[in-house]
C-alpha cells in the first residue's frame, strides 16, 4: 500500500484542482455544537479497523468509513471478474483481499462498526482515477460495489454467519461517497444521484466549510488547513501531510516530530473553528500508518483531548447531515 501512495502522488496532486469548492457560510449562534468529521479511506487494514473501532469506543467519536470493494474479494475468487470501466479485468490499483480469512475478519469489522453507529461509505472498488468516467462507467463501478458487499460473507466462507440484518444493511445503508484520488468527472453527480446516494465527501474547499449542494446533493470538501513552521496550507488528511513531510516516502526516525506537527495542525485548525463560526472540521486518513503510525497517533491524541467536550460532537458523516440540516434551518429562522 505505501508503494501505491508514493507512486500516485503526481495523480493525487493533480486531480484536486477541479474539486476545489467554495461553501457559503451562514450566521452563526454561539450555542451551535463544533462537529469533528473524521474518516477513512480503503479501510482494508484488519489491525487498523481494530485500532480504529478502539479509538472511536474510547473517545466517544464516530467515524465514516469509505470502504474499498477489491478487499472483499481475492484475486482467485472474485477478484478475476472484477472490472473497472477503461481496465482489464482483475485489475486494481490496491490489490484484493490476500485470503479468505482476511475477508472473515473485515466483515466482520465492517459489522461491528455499522451496530456501533459507524458509517460505511464507498470509495469504489478497484481506487482507479475517475476523472474521465461517464455517467455509466461510475454506475458500472458501482454495481460493482454492491455485488462485493452483498456477497463478502460468501466471499469469506462464512455465508452461514451471515448477520440478519446484512442484507438490509448492504442494499440501504451505503450513502455516502469519497472518490479515490478525489477525482471528479461530469459523470459523477448524475451516478451519484441515480444509485441514491445521499451525500458526497470528494472536494476540497479552501478551509473549514459548510457542505455546497449540487442538484439536491450535500458535498462535503476535506479543507486546506495550515501547517508547519510557515503555516502553509496542505488538505487536511494523512497522505498530504506524508507527501510534505517526507516527500511521499517512509521516514519512521523522525515520527515524533511529524505527530507533533500533525496535531498542532489539527489543534489549531479546530481551535480557529471552535471559537469562530463552529464551522464543521473535517480531517482525512487512510487505513496505512504512514510515517511510523504519526498521523495515527496525532488523530488519537486529538480526538482524546477534544470529543470530550460538552459543546463538541465528533460525528460520521451520516450523522452530520441532519445536525447541519437542523442548525440551518434555525439560522433561517433567527433572521
Amino acid at each position: 500500500m505505501p508503494r501505491l501512495y508514493a507512486a500516485t502522488g503526481l495523480a493525487f496532486a493533480l486531480s484536486l484542482s477541479p474539486a476545489l469548492a467554495h461553501a457559503v457560510e451562514p450566521p452563526v449562534p454561539v450555542e451551535r455544537k463544533q462537529l469533528v468529521i473524521i474518516s477513512f479511506d480503503g479501510a482494508h487494514d484488519n489491525k487498523l479497523w481494530e485500532k480504529s473501532l478502539e479509538m472511536g469506543r474510547r473517545t466517544g467519536a464516530h467515524f465514516t468509513y469509505f470502504l474499498s470493494c477489491t478487499f472483499l474479494m481475492t484475486r482467485a475468487e472474485g477478484g478475476k471478474a472484477y472490472q473497472a470501466p477503461g481496465h482489464k479485468a482483475g485489475r486494481s490499483n490496491v490489490g484484493f483481499a490476500q485470503s479468505r480469512e482476511e475477508i472473515q475478519a473485515r466483515v466482520r469489522h465492517i459489522w461491528q462498526a455499522h451496530q456501533a453507529g459507524h458509517d460505511i461509505g464507498s470509495h469504489a472498488c478497484g481506487h482507479f482515477d475517475g476523472k474521465g468516467w461517464s455517467a455509466a462507467d461510475w454506475k458500472q463501478e458501482f454495481t460493482a460495489f454492491d455485488a462485493a458487499l452483498v456477497n463478502a460473507w460468501n466471499a469469506g466462507g462464512i455465508a452461514s454467519e451471515q448477520p440478519d440484518g446484512w442484507a438490509d444493511f448492504a442494499a440501504h445503508d451505503i450513502k455516502g461517497f469519497r472518490a479515490p484520488y478525489l477525482s471528479l468527472s461530469d459523470g459523477l453527480l448524475p451516478a451519484l444521484k441515480q444509485d441514491g446516494f445521499t451525500y458526497d465527501a470528494s472536494l476540497v474547499t479552501k478551509g473549514p466549510g459548510w457542505p455546497s449542494e449540487a442538484d439536491g446533493l450535500p458535498r462535503f470538501g476535506l479543507p486546506l488547513i495550515p501547517e508547519g513552521p510557515q503555516q502553509r496550507r496542505v488538505i487536511g488528511m494523512d497522505y498530504n501531510l506524508f507527501v510534505r513531510h517526507s516527500m511521499g516516502i517512509e521516514n519512521r526516525k523522525d515520527s515524533a516530530t511529524f505527530e507533533e506537527r500533525a496535531l498542532d495542525a489539527y489543534r489549531k485548525a479546530f481551535r480557529t473553528e471552535y471559537d469562530g463560526n463552529r464551522i464543521p472540521l473535517q480531517l482525512g486518513f487512510h487505513f496505512v500508518e504512514m510515517n511510523g503510525g504519526a498521523y495515527w497517533r496525532a488523530l488519537d491524541r486529538f480526538l482524546t483531548e477534544t470529543c470530550g467536550k460538552p459543546d463538541v460532537a465528533c460525528v460520521s458523516y451520516a450523522q452530520a447531515l441532519p445536525i447541519i440540516a437542523k442548525q440551518k434551518k434555525a439560522d433561517r429562522s433567527a433572521f
